[in-house]
């Protein structure tokens, strides 16, 4: 198992089950390299493609030109095949007349007679030049005169609107070297030379499986406790963008003698081998245990020091590499294209990535642990003074943070944080980022994409960023977004949100939206009570369990004042949204929490109604004649918007 690079250790849970705990873990840089010292040099297969299979592939082998492109001297314009020197003397005031040779020269049709002085062989576009002609005069350049002559009233040089033959191509220069990624431009210029196939590096067969009896496939019925196998699908799709030729072979229970007889046809099979999930320490976690037994060295690296991304396997077996990426999505992808895709990539001869970098600024602390290099997905926005870096802040299991991510900022290891206002290198998912054209930092609410979406139909981009009211409020402070979604309630004038705006901002009605308790329909402990007669039945119970809201938003606060100094079991568990509140409840994770009146009703919950709150937005004045902006205020106010947010259950401002 390649002891002397990682070592494990087994111990006992609580429950007795043997639990497997890292004990070397390795840099990012220190496991690759490893990895591919293991792995590389390597012959690399190749085989013969017909140009219509040959995308994406690299070319095996230089390329040299067979002939030459064009083939012979053409005309680039429509006109008249001419002796330039008949044209020496020809000016506005003494034009130049030419007869007519008795022919048309078009595309692929061989000239049959020569120009010879004092005549022209009118010509098409991409016609050859007849013999004794050495220049073409564009057709509106001339002026007939009867049907069998032309006057032409400037001089022509040699070479006038005439591609020589091999001027695009030489016949015997390098076309395309080995190595080369074979996309569209590459095809046309194989195709020029009339190369019908070409040898390419053999793309590497991936077996991709996903493990977890939690797992189903996207299409089926999803039962309590078990979530659709995600990772298997972006794996998938990620081999090919890579240039492997994935076999998806699906998801594998955790039981081990299965999950061992599928590897082994894996390798016998294909190339590689990418699992996701079985990799950390779980009694459940198998797949690593299987490497000892599938050839030598195997494990190779067992513990990376990234954040995401520590649980990382890197095993060659018999000469084929064997990765298990751990099982929660960002933590799956990025270290599939962080240190995955190196790899890929060579068995496919193709080149290394060729990353994009941006430099922006981080509005807000970036805490990180100590001792691990730590990637931070961001998405970014135009601020007043560039571009801005917000964390998608979504965790390890989110597959949206890395979809909706336009990239990542590094944290070195000896780090703990990146302080407010840095300005840092962002590499880029993809070559080209595109700003949004509409920027919403505040408060999470439904309601805002029914508003949002005949914007996004138009072609804007729309951003939401969810950090809370208060969150949302100090971006547009800062300037660093268009509008701030608020619902904030000022106990003094006793009136929602205006209080809250500073110079600069100003307030945009939006809707309101009835808060209130949340919980499961038949509980006898709510059933019929007020929002505070249900708290108070709440702190009453000591078995009863609730779900918080995130410190900064609006509905937290109104927890709070409800609940004074109580601190009732479950305070601490704060989400980021409605819908995750509702789910807690709805799951029997949590008994009682508080959440929006569409939600709670869309999850089938009881529901207590509190107050209609005020979702406002709060617009950064200087950015309010910007066309996105303009338009949302237009959406906002048209009766198709507010007819969405009716039927969704708001109440329009």
């Amino acid at each position: 198992m390649g002891s002397d690079m990682t070592s494990v250790h087994s111990s006992k849970s609580r429950d007795g089950t043997e639990q497997d705990q890292f004990l070397t873990i390795l840099s990012r840089e220190d496991a690759l390299a490893r990895f591919e010292a293991a792995l590389f040099p390597r012959d690399v297969p190749c085989e013969r493609r017909p140009l219509a299979d040959a995308l994406g592939c690299a070319l095996a082998e230089d390329i040299v030109a067979p002939l030459d492109v064009p083939p012979f001297d053409r005309s680039n314009v429509d006109g008249f095949a001419v002796r330039s020197a008949d044209l020496a003397s020809a000016t506005e005031t003494t034009p130049v007349r030419l007869l007519l040779n008795d022919e048309i020269i078009v595309c692929g049709t061989a000239p049959a007679r020569p120009v010879l002085s004092g005549t022209a062989t009118s010509i098409a576009t991409g016609g050859p030049v007849p013999r004794g002609a050495d220049g073409i005069v564009m057709v509106e350049h001339t002026q007939p005169v009867g049907a069998r002559a032309i006057e032409i009233r400037r001089a022509a040089v040699p070479g006038q609107f005439v591609s020589y033959a091999g001027s695009d191509i030489a016949r015997g220069e390098a076309l395309l070297r080995a190595g080369t990624p074979i996309g569209s431009r590459e095809i046309g210029m194989l195709a020029a030379c009339g190369i019908a196939d070409v040898a390419v590096t053999r793309r590497p067969r991936v077996a991709v499986i996903s493990t977890g009896d939690e797992l189903v496939q996207p299409g089926q019925r999803l039962r309590p406790a078990a979530i659709y196998d995600t990772n298997g699908a972006i794996v998938t799709a990620a081999v090919s963008e890579n240039g492997g030729d994935p076999i998806f072979l699906g998801a594998i229970p955790d039981d081990e003698q299965q999950l061992e007889a599928v590897m082994r046809q894996a390798l016998a099979t294909c190339d590689m081998l990418v699992l996701s999930g079985g990799t950390s320490k779980g009694a459940g976690d198998v797949s690593h245990r299987i490497i000892a037994r599938l050839g030598k060295p195997g494990i190779i690296a067992h513990g990376v020091a990234l954040k995401p991304g520590k649980p990382l396997c890197l095993a060659v077996c018999d000469g084929k590499p064997v990765v298990i990426l751990p099982g929660f999505p960002t933590s799956a992808m990025f270290t599939f294209h962080d240190m995955i895709v190196p790899v890929l990539r060579r068995l496919a001869g193709l080149p290394p990535r060729s990353d994009a970098k941006v430099t922006a600024r981080v509005p807000v602390r970036i805490a990180s642990e100590l001792g691990r290099a730590e990637f931070v997905m961001v998405s970014l926005v135009e601020g007043d003074g560039g571009l801005i870096a917000y964390p998608t802040g979504k965790g390890s299991g989110a597959i949206t943070s890395f979809a909706q991510a336009d990239g990542f900022l590094r944290i070195d290891a000896l780090a703990d944080q990146i302080p407010v206002g840095t300005e840092a290198e962002v590499t880029l998912f993809t070559p080209h980022v595109r700003v949004p054209d509409l920027v919403v930092v505040g408060s999470h609410c439904t309601g805002l994409d029914l508003v949002t979406a005949p914007l996004a139909h138009a072609g804007l981009l729309v951003r939401s960023i969810a950090v809370g009211s208060l969150g949302g409020l100090a971006a547009a402070k800062r300037g660093e977004c268009d509008f701030a979604p608020i619902h904030l309630f000022d106990e003094k004038t006793e009136s929602y949100n205006t209080p809250f705006l500073d110079d600069g901002l100003e307030l945009v009605p939006g809707w309101r939206r009835m808060q209130g308790i949340v919980f499961r329909a038949g509980d006898p402990r709510f059933e019929g009570l007020s929002a505070q007669g249900a708290v108070r039945a709440a702190l009453a119970d000591p078995a009863c369990i609730m779900v918080n809201r995130n410190q900064g938003a609006g509905t937290r606060m109104l927890i709070d004042r409800l609940l004074g100094d109580a601190r009732p079991d479950g305070y601490w568990n704060q989400p980021r949204s409605h819908n995750a509140v509702a789910a807690a409840v709805a799951q029997n994770r949590a008994d009682w929490g508080m959440t929006i009146a569409p939600v709670a009703h869309a999850a089938g919950l009881g529901f207590i109604p509190l107050a209609e709150e005020h979702y406002d937005f709060a617009l950064v004045t200087a950015r309010k004649q910007r066309p996105a902006v303009q338009a949302f205020l237009q959406a906002l106010a048209s009766e198709e918007g507010r007819s969405a947010l009716e039927h969704a259950g708001f109440r329009p401002a």
